[in-house]
């Protein structure tokens, strides 16, 4: 597999995985067909495909494929110590869902990191054959002040782990209704890095835990800069998270939203898929876009060419937008899958059929 050859997308009815040949992008037999796939993505250290499972009544479920997709085997799921309990339930913690997953660097071999939901970090350094929860992170002295999860869940969810290439003992974590929190030492200790956020619907707008960060997306060759869609706007730091500046648009588009990605190469270069408010969820003004900045955030280039622009109520989930070069690609839950090859200027449709599509990676 190469980054921009293979497509892996996580649905709502199982996994897709698309190829590019010299005809164009297409669809492999569904995998895991009829259930929930909350992530899927490839580690390129060891070319091992994961999937993160929702079986609903049966729980939450991890499955890995190690021969590009052909076969299937279930792997250990974390599991939440004896006596946990949840930070806002209080009911006795359990693996409710997979939001987000992240593997190690090169030099980490083995290493593997999963986010879930109820707010908990979970590492491997087995390649997923066991897991260890983040006690420090999990048992952190902020934590009665974390918020509900919101819609879906009652309970914060991780859904976004930056480790950061200069330094495997750093790593950068969003949560909803928590907030980013870093760590410099491995895990032993996290620090909140909510400077300059927004809450805009609580009593105080600038408390230190409880934000609601979408996604974090951190640029490959400038690690230190890394880009925030929040529930109260678009945020970008260039001190590692330490402090963050509002560089969304007053009055929109680019304001609500849930995924955000960063340029590998130019700090300077992200994307957005803008959404109208919490409560309607669906393309602003129902016609679908996707937005640019090449300048840090100062502006925003707005592009429709080759999307819906009429009577559109798609949105796009925190998963459901990936970048490989000049390579944009971008799923709803519509199930409308839309790629663009001159960074989101003109786009065209690869399906309008999909399931509803919770995650896209390049594989």
């Amino acid at each position: 597999m190469t980054a921009t050859t293979t497509l892996v997308l996580g649905t709502k009815k199982g996994l897709i995985a698309l190829d590019r040949g010299a005809s164009g992008w297409r669809a492999r037999p569904i995998e895991h067909a009829g259930i929930h796939v909350s992530y899927a993505f490839r580690d390129p250290r060891t070319d091992t495909l994961w999937a993160a499972l929702d079986h609903g009544h049966w729980g939450s479920k991890l499955s890995r494929s190690q021969d590009g997709g052909r076969t299937w085997r279930e792997a250990p799921a974390p599991k939440y110590p004896e006596g946990a309990t949840g930070p806002c339930t209080g009911k006795p913690a359990t693996l409710r869902y997979v939001y987000g997953m992240a593997h190690g660097l090169p030099s980490q071999k083995g290493r593997l990191y999963v986010g879930t939901v109820p707010g908990g970090l979970f590492q491997s350094d087995d390649d997923g054959a066991s897991w260890t929860l983040a006690d420090a992170f999990w048992n952190h002295p902020t934590r009665k002040q974390w918020g509900q999860g919101g819609k879906d869940f009652d309970e914060p969810g991780l859904h976004s782990i930056l480790v950061d290439p200069r330094d495997p003992r750093r790593l950068v974590v969003g949560s909803s209704s928590a907030g980013v929190l870093e760590t410099t030492d491995a895990g032993a200790s996290w620090t909140p890095r909510n400077k300059g956020m927004l809450m805009s619907y609580g009593p105080d707008p600038h408390p230190e835990v409880g934000h609601d960060p979408h996604l974090l997306s951190a640029c490959a060759a400038e690690p230190d800069v890394v880009w925030q869609q929040n529930h109260c706007g678009v945020f970008r730091s260039t001190d590692s998270g330490r402090t963050w500046t509002d560089v969304g648009q007053k009055g929109g588009p680019v304001f609500f939203g849930f995924p955000v990605a960063a340029d590998a190469k130019d700090p300077r270069r992200a994307w957005l898929v803008p959404a109208t408010s919490d409560e309607k969820r669906y393309a602003v003004g129902g016609a679908m876009c996707v937005a640019r900045s090449d300048d840090g955030g100062k502006s925003w280039g707005v592009f429709r060419d080759g999307l819906p622009q009429q009577d559109c109520y798609d949105v796009v989930y925190r998963h459901g937008l990936d970048v490989r070069g000049d390579t944009v690609v971008v799923g709803s839950t519509t199930g409308n899958l839309w790629v663009s090859d001159d960074r989101g200027e003109r786009w065209r449709s690869l399906g309008s059929s999909f399931p509803p599509i919770l995650s896209v990676r390049f594989a």
